[in-house]
Order: structure tokens, then sequence, then C-alpha cells
């Protein structure tokens, strides 16, 4: 067996409040643990959005009674929340601004609104940016005028992957996250993928975009899965929305990887565990560890999964890695498809 530190997911949607049809905070962190990790920052674009206390404290307490695993849980910028929420920086995960579309009603179009998200909010406090081409440069710009750090969600475009080259070769305080999604699929997968169930956000690029990608991988600092649920049903129909499921995937694709000489371990462990927790200031967890078989051969099904959306996109693919164990603070929490921790044993990593 392979034994790798607990994996961090700083990018993940949880569903609750308002879609728990979709995920809930029980169903999200137990394919957490399927996938190995042990800490997840949950996203917040829910129903009602996180942006205020009362609406944090909601989450909170339903993750507290749940989660299988460790958590924290992002504040939401709109466009009148800037001073009410600076002051709880240390309750949350980070500030998520969305800049871009995307699914849930917290896109932020009005750069003045960004300008006092930026004054305000403390600069030792991650910040999260779902920012796009053009706006992604912005949000550079808006990191550099204000001195303080910036994290880039879910690059998915070659001129974005260099624009962030370049400002770090500047010494400009940014960081970025890529997506398996977006590492090993490109907009030719959605035919077989499915017109709706390929639909996300940011969309599948070109295959020259996802080799940037590769090509640059120095300068990713994180692999985050932007797990998104949704049911199968939600993603055939009319008004299919954006997003996969992907907790539970994540590992054996980029295990994969490492089998094929496409990255490395330490590359993995980096990029999956140490620069997650530094750049989003979190705690350790002691006598914390995953185990995989890093032999096992298998095909991604369709279904069958922990996640309550129970599908993938990346059924059919063959992979070689697979999670056998996975121990929290000394105890073993999941072994061999089943999750053994209880609802709410997972810790709060902030407060």
């Amino acid at each position: 067996m392979l034994r790798l530190p607990g994996l961090i997911d700083p990018h993940v949607h949880v569903r609750e409040p308002g879609a728990t049809h979709k995920e809930d905070w029980g169903t999200a962190t137990a394919a957490a643990l399927a996938g190995g990790f042990t800490a997840i920052l949950a996203m917040p674009n829910t129903a009602p959005p996180i942006t205020d206390e009362a609406t944090l404290h909601i989450a909170l307490q339903a993750a507290a009674a749940k989660a299988h695993c460790d958590y924290a849980q992002y504040f939401g910028a709109t466009a009148n929340n800037a001073a009410s929420i600076a002051p709880l920086a240390s309750q949350a995960a980070g500030l998520k601004m969305y800049l871009n579309q995307t699914y849930g009603s917290l896109r932020l179009d009005d750069m003045t609104a960004w300008h006092e998200h930026f004054r305000r909010w403390p600069a030792h406090a991650p910040l999260v940016a779902h920012a796009e081409r053009h706006t992604l440069a912005a949000a550079i710009l808006f990191a550099a005028l204000h001195r303080r750090p910036v994290h880039i969600a879910h690059v998915s475009h070659r001129e974005e992957i260099l624009l962030i080259r370049a400002a770090k070769a500047h010494g400009l305080p940014v960081t970025c996250e890529v997506t398996p999604h977006h590492l090993f699929l490109t907009a030719a997968d959605a035919a077989h993928i499915g017109p709706g169930r390929s639909e996300v956000r940011p969309v599948l690029a070109s295959e020259a975009d996802r080799q940037a990608l590769w090509d640059n991988l120095d300068v990713i600092d994180c692999f985050a899965t932007d797990h998104a649920p949704h049911t199968l049903a939600e993603k055939d129909s009319d008004n299919p929305p954006p997003g996969f499921p992907g907790l539970e995937t994540a590992l054996p694709l980029l295990l994969t990887a490492v089998q094929q000489g496409r990255l490395s371990m330490e590359d993995l462990i980096a990029r999956m565990h140490t620069n997650p927790r530094r750049i989003f200031g979190l705690p350790s967890q002691p006598e914390t560890w995953v185990e995989v078989d890093p032999d096992a051969r298998w095909e991604i099904p369709l279904q069958g999964w922990h996640t309550r959306a129970n599908w993938s996109p990346f059924a059919g693919m063959q992979v070689q890695g697979q999670v056998r164990r996975v121990v929290l603070r000394g105890k073993v929490v999941y072994e061999d498809g089943k999750v053994l921790a209880s609802p709410g044993a997972g810790r709060p990593l902030r407060g």
C-alpha cells in the first residue's frame, strides 16, 4: 500500500442549505473520504447563499451534525456585504468572489464592489476568485493594487495559465488551482458525455488549452475538484445546470497520471495537501493518512458513488490506483468502499 497524507480539497459545492436532493454535508463528506480527502472547503452559492453571519451559522450547524471529515465554509461576496463580513473572516474558509457566470445568484459585475472586498477583506485571509480570461486579468490587477494575495479558481485556458505565469514572474501575489476535468477532458469529450451532462463552468476547453495546463504544471498550486453535484435528471433536462461531481475520481485520475509519468508523486502531494494547507492557512491533522493500492486497475463506472449525484463524467475511463483506507486522527474512517466515520465526526477548520 502507498501511504499519502490526508488530502485537502479547497473547492467543493456541498449544496446545503437549499438543494439537499443533490448533496448535503453528510453525502459530500462521505464522498470526500471515499476519494481520500480528509478536509474540504465548501463554496457559498447555496440557497440561500452564505453571505452573512446568519447564513454562515446555518451551514456550519448542518456541517457539525453531518460531516464525516473536517471542513470550513466560504463567505460569498455581494454588492453590499464587504463591511459586514470582513470582521467574521476568522470563522470562514475564505471569501469567494464570482466574477463570471456560475450556478446561483452570486455573480458580481460591479468593479466598485470588487474594490470594497479587496480593500476590506483581511490580507491574511484567503480570497478566491472565479475569474476567467479578462476578469482573471482584472482580479490580478486588483491584487496588485491592494497588495494582497488572490487565489484563482479552476484555471482552464492557455491564455489564463500563461498570464498567471507572467504575474508570478513579476512577484505578484497570485496562486491558482486546476480541476481534474480540465486536465483530463476537452470540448471534444462532450459528445460522449452528453450535451447536458457536459455542461460545466468554466466550460470544457480545447486540446491546446488542456495541454497548456500540463505544460505549465509548475505554475499550478493546487488540484481542486470543483465538486458540483446535480442529479442526472437535472443534467438531462432542457435546462441543465453546470457542474460535475468529482470528489471520488480526482485521486485515481491523478495517480494514473503519476503512473504514466505525467507528474510525480511529489507533485501530487504538493498540490493536494501541502500547498492547499499553506495557501488557506489550515491546521494540521495529526495521525491522518490515506492508504492507496497503486496497482489496482479499474474502469470508472457511471453510477455507484457515495455522492448523492451518483454519476461521473469520467465513466468508462481506465484508471490505476484506488483508495483502500483513510485514517483521520488515528481512527479508520473509510475502508474498502465503506464510510466508517459517524455523522458529525468531522471538525471545523476555523473558529
